[in-house]
């Protein structure tokens, strides 16, 4: 018996996986999407633009170049919490969700498909920002180490985002009411060190700061991208990558925990009668 269910499970994680790639062509298509995934990455090159000649305080260091990296471990946290927060809400109200109950362990091949979609989307993102970037932040150490941990940030960065963003986007009644998620996820890059080195704000708000995905994530990218010495900077003089490690690898076991348990219970009140309700409620809205 436990060796069917097994199979049952492998069988819908790999229909996610071609869910997910079906979703991000899709996305892809949607000039509104496509607009975003641009947008996002000129503004930052914008922002490191206008830090050059600036330095981080105490050292001869740009501060463009240490802010890029914790960009992109920003966007990682970004795309991985605040994209599946609105799809699950819309996912919901026109029946995708019901369907996916529907399905024998319907609601892993669903999460596997988010987890593949927005990993694809916020990459796109990420190249978008890295090679302008990197024209406009020198100093920045690109080796193959750098290569290696970044791509190792950025896959449990969304293992360990995606399903949190899931199951708070099923918190949310509608759509329209993500965008509470939206200015939270902006509230806490304050306190995680993504504009300025964390060691300057006050004890209170480093451990804040902590105890999210923001930070880690930041860390980690810049870890990968800056030399040995900018670690002074952090908390501890180090990089910490074991405790960075340990704490996204918690995030994602909560999140693969708590995400299924959330959506069973947000799709046994997805009646159908309910998504039709919906559904005329945008129709009526978009008339």
């Amino acid at each position: 018996m436990t060796t069917a269910t097994n199979d049952a499970r492998w069988v819908a994680a790999r229909a996610g996986l071609l869910r997910g790639w079906l979703e991000t062509k899709q996305s892809l298509r949607e000039p509104g999407d496509v607009l975003w995934y641009f947008l996002m990455p000129v503004i930052f090159a914008i922002v490191l633009l206008f830090m050059r000649g600036s330095t981080v305080p105490g050292t001869d260091f740009e501060l463009g170049a240490m802010v890029l990296p914790s960009i992109v471990g920003m966007s990682i946290a970004f795309g991985g919490l605040t994209g599946p927060a609105g799809t699950i809400a819309t996912d919901r109200e026109d029946g995708t969700l019901l369907r996916a109950k529907a399905t024998p362990n319907g609601m892993i091949g669903y999460l596997v498909g988010k987890v593949v979609m927005f990993g694809a989307t916020t990459l796109i993102s990420i190249v978008l920002l890295i090679i302008p970037g990197v024209t406009v932040a020198g100093d920045l150490r690109l080796d193959a180490r750098t290569w290696v941990l970044l791509v190792l940030i950025y896959v449990l960065g969304l293992v360990s985002t995606v399903p949190i963003g899931v199951a708070l986007g099923s918190l949310f009644k509608s759509a329209s009411q993500t965008g509470l998620l939206l200015l939270g996820s902006m509230a806490l890059m304050i306190p995680s060190g993504i504009f300025y080195p964390i060691t300057a704000l006050p004890t209170w708000l480093q451990w804040v700061g902590q105890v999210f995905p923001y930070y880690w994530l930041g860390l980690g990218a810049r870890s990968a991208m800056l030399p040995q010495e900018m670690a002074a900077v952090e908390i501890g003089e180090s990089w910490r990558t074991l405790e960075m490690f340990g704490v996204l690898g918690a995030w994602t076991v909560v999140g693969f925990i708590i995400a299924p348990i959330v959506l069973r219970r947000m799709a046994r009140r997805a009646s159908g009668a309910a998504v039709a309700e919906a559904r005329d409620r945008v129709m009526a809205q978009g008339w």
